[in-house]
């Protein structure tokens, strides 16, 4: 048997209707239970409604990963190695392995197993467990993913983070390691990705496909990759003919290693890597661009940074928007959960407003199909992005 959590009456339409999410004000009556425990999610009226894991000092009290009555033979290791085995499935339908070797394995809710994010480096899976519960289930998922063929696996904990509620699983190596960096193909470009030190889990992987796309729009532009970290935009803009590419980031070990890749991909292509911050760089540099790439940090990590969020969104966008050629592509990003693709729209009109310049949307862009979005969880849809023509 679970301890049950029980809902207010009234508050349960969420759930009903699948959102993985239960939070704190819905909550009538509290499990006997430890944080990470599973525990069983009821209506008011006794209806079973699912399971999952359990975080009581967290807004979101319990994540789902079951609706519905439990298996057989309960949570047991070939029920979590079913999920892997079934996310395993799906990238493999989505990625062609002689192009391209890293992608996102498992995306939290988006495969129905949240409070970790897996990555793929070729032979190394970097992997991020965020909350309790999925940290005791944690050695049945490594064993799974061993089991399917991953050489090495590395924890990338981010350390000193209250959303982890104390996960105690010590960030390294939990394989024999892997020497790095790790040369990984994305759409046949090579990349060397160092998984101890490079951002997130080591790269971008969410933004693939719209790299892509920049490719196919690069043909004789001169480029501007602002916020380029180690140059993945930069690399498909050189890719599609780009005549120039500027790739531009404040920190100067991501612009060596940008010149490393421009230099290991496409030896003598005039690129230029400039260490600089971003909003500096573009306001005060003559230059004029015909495509621009602006990918910045989440400026947004809690709903209370939205208004500040949004302020500097709108001045990036704007004084973009000043740097264009006429004719030229802006494509403009926020990675920030807190916002949402309508309220990023609007801030880009404001900037357009400000910019003083006639911008038409040709594409509303997200995040890589490897990063899938539960259709009961729109937080999940945490990338968003447009493409627009500047008059």
């Amino acid at each position: 048997m679970f301890a049950q959590l029980i809902l207010k009456s009234g508050r349960d339409r969420s759930v009903v209707n699948r959102h993985p999410w239960v939070f704190s004000g819905a909550i009538k009556t509290y499990p006997d239970a430890e944080n990470g425990d599973v525990i069983a999610v009821v209506t008011n009226n006794g209806q079973l409604l699912g399971y999952g894991f359990y975080s009581p000092k967290s807004q979101i009290t319990c994540r789902i990963f079951h609706f519905g009555e439990a298996p057989a033979a309960g949570f047991d290791a070939a029920f979590w190695q079913g999920k892997i085995e079934r996310a395993l499935h799906l990238r493999h339908q989505l990625i062609d392995p002689k192009t391209t070797t890293c992608y996102r394995l498992l995306h939290a809710e988006g495969d129905f197993l949240p409070g970790i994010i897996a990555d793929v480096y070729g032979p190394v899976v970097v992997a991020q467990v965020l909350i309790k519960g999925t940290e005791h289930i944690y050695p049945m998922l490594e064993a799974a993913l061993l089991e399917a063929g991953f050489k090495h696996i590395y924890l990338k904990q981010k350390e000193n983070s209250g959303f982890l509620e104390a996960v105690q699983l010590p960030k390294g190596w939990r394989t024999e390691p892997c020497p790095m960096p790790v040369r990984v193909q994305e759409h046949g470009l090579m990349f060397d990705i160092n998984v101890e030190t490079g951002q997130k889990t080591g790269f971008f992987i969410d933004q693939r496909e719209n790299r892509l796309l920049t490719q196919q729009f690069s043909a004789g532009k001169k480029v501007l990759n602002a916020f380029s970290y180690t140059g993945g935009f930069s690399l498909y803009a050189l890719a599609g003919g780009a005549r120039e590419v500027h790739s531009v980031d404040i920190s100067k070990d991501a612009i060596a290693r940008a010149n490393d890749l421009v230099e290991l991909n496409f030896p003598g292509a005039k690129h230029l890597g400039v260490s600089a911050d971003c909003f500096d760089y573009l306001k005060q540099t003559e230059e004029v661009y015909d495509l621009i790439v602006l990918d910045p940090p989440a400026f947004a990590k809690s709903a209370k940074a939205v208004n500040n969020a949004a302020r500097g969104y709108k001045e990036l966008n704007m004084v973009a928007m000043k740097k264009i050629a006429p004719g030229g592509l802006l494509f403009t990003y926020s990675c920030s959960q807190n916002i949402t693709p309508d309220l990023f729209r609007k801030i880009v009109f404001g900037a357009a407003v400000d910019a003083g310049r006639e911008v038409r949307i040709l594409r509303q862009l997200s995040q890589a199909d490897d990063h899938p979005i539960n259709i009961y969880h729109p937080e999940g849809e945490y990338l968003k992005g447009l493409m627009l023509y500047v008059e």
